[in-house]
């Protein structure tokens, strides 16, 4: 698993990542830390306290100094609150902590940092017999320390009620510590019921699978990943099976040869567009280019010829009787944007499959054949080079034959990608508002910062030429598939920025590549 990280790297040899953890596995990585690196707990809780003491001092510190509530739960995630309390308190800050819980079920942490802050002036309350004060807050900071990562059943009685009541106040500002309480860490899934309106999710060692993944990103506000001092020291060769990426689109594409050609940069293979459908093969081919790819042949209908050529004259038209020759002459195949079910479609597809192992990517029609012809999957999966396959939601249920209810499949759409990815031994690329990269050997990668705008037709088709170009550009399905997402999202952020999240049309991403 390390060597497959290692090419996830940013040209100065930074991590181009960050890992998203499973409860089990931090509580792994905090065991490692304190056990065998030798960092005692109470270290690392006063780092996380602090790292929360810095975003208020920071940027709310004028809210701050009218008010701090701090609900608090009986287990580590409270003991932070407990922490933070009495840190404030030495700030001067008035600071108000409700112990939601039974303290002879606390944690031993819970119990330290408890004894600790009563010697400072920080009024504790029990939510059992001064509920009200919760609901009742009408200004400051709300820090929400109820539950951490161990939380694995809804939330009910005391604690649900507790919950409630922060949901109905009226805090200028609410920070979660780890995670918002009712999030599962691992899978994102609300548990019941959850802490709503956070602004900001202080999160402590490594960034939490239920941060990123949908619906928990929904809850979690700005994001802000702490260094408490838990490092990749402490997975001493369990490395997380989850990533997201994080960096510039200049660290993401591969480098350029100054002596290069056309030749050299990769010679991409693209079907698409059936008749009234140019526009998807237009936006495909242009990606591919923007992305870096030297040349781009397009098998289309006859219909669109003079639309492409007068749109992107780079392009090189061919026609489908070529198609023996053209896959000897490519360097990648992506087939699919635009192209129609027609026995034309099928035939183009079953003949790619039949006759090339080079790398392949197969989107939109394409996918939908795969799923409507039975013979067609295995030919798939019988290749040599595992394809990148890019479905939406409708048609990763299609390709699973599963008849799920779209908002409970998407809750579980990674573990749908890697179902599928493999069956077919293939690369996966589950396109919603939370992508999922997936494929046998390698970590799960998630995407998380595309944007509304981005939910626009044609936005596929840009991704498919992207990817499709970094492909042409010697990286590897797996490679290409994760940094071409990150790049597709990172064109959508700045033409967003430039025609608003109302107006932002499929074109705009491909213009704002790179």
């Amino acid at each position: 698993m390390t060597g497959v990280l290692l090419h996830l790297q940013s040209k100065e040899g930074k991590e181009a990542m960050e890992y998203l953890v499973t409860a089990k596995e931090m509580k792994e990585y905090d065991r490692n830390t304190i056990e065998k690196i030798g960092i005692p707990a109470a270290v690392l809780m006063e780092r996380a306290a602090l790292s929360v003491w810095d975003l208020i001092r920071e940027r709310m510190s004028d809210i701050a100094a009218r008010a701090v509530t701090i609900v608090a739960g009986m287990g580590n995630n409270g003991a932070d609150g407990l922490a933070l309390a009495r840190l404030l308190s030495c700030k001067g800050y008035p600071v108000v902590v409700y112990c939601a819980g039974d303290p002879a079920r606390a944690s031993s942490e819970w119990r330290r940092q408890y004894s600790i802050l009563q010697h400072y002036s920080v009024r504790c309350l029990d939510v059992g017999t001064d509920f009200k004060g919760i609901s009742g807050i009408a200004s400051g900071i709300l820090v929400d320390a109820l539950f951490g990562v161990g939380l694995s059943r809804d939330v009910e009685g005391l604690q649900r009620s507790v919950v409630e009541a922060m949901n109905n106040c009226r805090a200028e500002v609410r920070i979660a510590l780890d995670i918002p309480s009712g999030i599962d860490s691992d899978s994102g899934v609300v548990r019941g019921i959850a802490v709503e309106g956070i602004d900001y999710t202080v999160t402590f060692g490594f960034c939490k699978r239920g941060l990123r993944l949908y619906p928990g990103c929904r809850h979690c506000g700005v994001v802000i990943l702490a260094d408490i001092g838990i490092d990749q020291t402490a997975f001493l060769g369990q490395i997380p099976q989850m990533v997201c990426f994080d960096t510039s689109d200049r660290e993401l594409l591969p480098q350029r040869d100054p002596y290069g050609n056309k030749g050299t940069f990769g010679k991409v293979l693209l079907l698409a567009g059936s008749k009234n459908m140019a526009g998807a093969a237009l936006l495909a081919a242009k990606s591919a280019y923007r992305t870096g790819a030297g040349m781009v042949r397009l098998i289309t209908a006859s219909e669109n010829r003079v639309i492409v050529q007068e749109s992107i004259p780079e392009v090189l038209l061919a026609e489908q009787t070529d198609l023996e020759e053209s896959l000897q002459w490519c360097d990648v195949v992506a087939i699919g944007p635009g192209l129609g079910k027609s026995d034309t479609a099928k035939a183009c597809l079953k003949a790619v499959l039949q006759n090339s192992d080079k790398p392949l990517l197969i989107d939109a029609d394409g996918l939908n054949l795969l799923a409507e012809e039975p013979d067609l999957p295995e030919l798939l999966s019988q290749r040599k080079r595992p394809a990148i396959l890019t479905p939406h939601v409708g048609e990763l249920k299609r390709l699973l034959h599963e008849s799920e209810k779209t908002e409970s499949f998407k809750i579980l759409l990674h573990e749908k990608a890697k179902m599928l990815a493999h069956k077919l031994h293939t690369v996966v690329v589950a396109k919603d508002a939370v992508t999922c990269i997936c494929a046998e050997d390698h970590p799960i990668c998630v995407n998380a910062s595309a944007n509304s705008g981005m939910a626009t037709a044609g936005s596929g088709d840009v991704l498919a030429g992207v990817i499709a170009g970094l492909l042409a550009q010697g990286l590897s399905p797996y490679e290409a598939a994760c940094k071409g997402v990150r790049l597709h999202a990172l064109a959508g952020g700045r033409a967003v920025k430039a025609h608003g999240e109302h107006g932002c049309m499929a074109g705009d991403i491909a213009d704002h590549l790179i």
